[in-house]
């Protein structure tokens, strides 16, 4: 097992209820949001971990919403670094900062070893900032999959 009893594997770093919590929060926030989100878990980053989630964000098809509204939240589970992303439609429309409250809360939790919490609860405050700016459509279908997923 890895740092704080946690495997050093991404598909079992959390437990099933842990991963069904998160993939419970995406659906419920994404109710309110045009937006979507996912949650992506590598064991290791080689170079720059912004460089690597810009990578996975291109690979699991999160720039090929409508909007282009998507946030990843990218976690190496190794090292316990993580990245928050967005899309372009994010960034035009909104204000500069919005990552890192989501970060500090991330990092508070995850510095108690309360991982699942911490991404979270950074949904919840990305589901927030996303209803202001991507309001739910009524014709608005889930683009991508709500479950975390890995590499």
């Amino acid at each position: 097992m890895g740092v704080g009893n946690r495997s050093s594997e991404p598909i079992l770093f959390f437990s099933k209820k842990e991963k069904e919590q998160i993939a419970a929060v995406i659906r419920e926030v994404e109710k309110k949001t045009s937006g979507e989100i996912r949650v992506h878990l590598v064991r290791r980053t080689q170079e720059d971990i912004l460089a690597h989630a810009n990578e996975i964000f291109e690979k699991i098809g999160m720039t090929n919403t409508k909007t282009r509204n998507g946030v990843l939240i990218f976690l190496n589970v190794k090292s316990r670094r993580f990245a928050v992303i967005g899309d372009v439609g994010i960034h035009e429309k909104v204000p500069e900062g919005l990552w890192d409250e989501m970060a500090q809360t991330m990092t508070e939790h995850f510095k108690k070893n309360r991982f699942a919490d911490g991404i979270v609860e950074a949904v919840r405050l990305i589901g927030e900032k996303l209803r202001e700016y991507f309001p739910h459509e009524r014709d608005d279908i889930n683009e991508l999959p709500d479950e975390i997923s890995y590499s």
